[in-house]
């Protein structure tokens, strides 16, 4: 089903008396990437995924955006749906989005389980990419920015053997408003560092993380997995920075083992 709260376009897949789990995407992609976890486990669980604000089938809005700005979009969807402590699942952007609508309201989630993200927010050398990318789209357009980005996003074992599929990916995400991808960009330059915060999680958590990723690489997020108390960490193997999507069989074998062991 598919349907609007707070201009956002929302999806759900399963039973609504399932218990739930809502998948928040990365960036510069949809709700449609967690369609392999979706269909996986829409079968045992109420899967809520939605677009954040300008990608997909979402309203942009006016571009300009901030991390707090999707967490309360987040906060709107969980309300408006009445749902009973879903667990949370967030992808890089998305798993930002993740880690400060917890610090926020960690006693909304009965669980959380964190892809191929980071609790640090950017460093000065982090926030002149982000800034050199938004003056590149107003001077050259979106669409060579996003091809680049999301090319390196994946590693080369897809890259070489799912070639086809990349371009696919690439060219819808080449779709979506330059304002959007500035207006992320803009949000995730801003955000804040929730680090601090690690220790203070008294939720079960997953870190997910992609073997050869080079944005998010196992070694940072295998920092987050010792600061957090009740912590399980799985590492990709065949997989880059979107290893739900590069290796679907195993994120979802780590997904469904740990729900099984959290009782969920």
């Amino acid at each position: 089903m598919k349907f609007q709260i707070n201009n956002l376009s929302v999806i759900t897949d399963g039973d609504k008396q399932s218990k739930p789990i809502i998948f928040i995407h990365g960036f510069p992609y949809d709700h449609t990437m967690w369609k392999k976890q979706i269909n996986s486990f829409s079968d045992s669980y109420y899967c809520i995924s939605y677009d954040i604000r300008g990608f997909g089938e979402s309203s942009q809005f006016d571009g300009q955006h901030t991390m707090e700005m999707f967490v309360d979009d987040l906060e709107v969807i969980i309300e408006e749906m009445k749902l009973d402590k879903p667990v949370i699942c967030g992808l890089s952007m998305g798993g930002y989005i993740s880690l400060r609508a917890l610090e926020r309201f960690q006693n909304k989630f009965s669980a959380a389980i964190l892809c191929d993200t980071r609790s640090q927010s950017d460093d000065n050398q982090g926030k002149l990419k982000r800034a050199a990318a938004i003056k590149r789209i107003n001077s050259e357009g979106h669409k060579d920015f996003v091809k680049e980005f999301i090319s390196n996003c994946f590693g080369d074992h897809f890259k070489q053997n799912f070639s086809e599929e990349l371009k696919t990916i690439i060219e819808y995400s080449q779709s979506f408003s330059p304002t959007a991808i500035k207006g992320a960009l803009l949000a995730m330059m801003g955000r804040t560092d929730t680090t601090a915060f690690l220790e203070k999680i008294e939720i079960p958590v997953l870190l997910i993380c992609g073997q050869n990723d080079n944005l998010t690489p196992p070694s940072v997020m295998k920092e987050m997995y010792h600061k957090i108390k009740n912590a399980e960490f799985a590492e990709i193997e065949n997989a880059g920075h979107l290893s739900p999507i590069e290796n679907p069989e195993m994120v979802n074998s780590a997904i469904s083992k740990f729900l099984k062991q959290i009782g969920y």
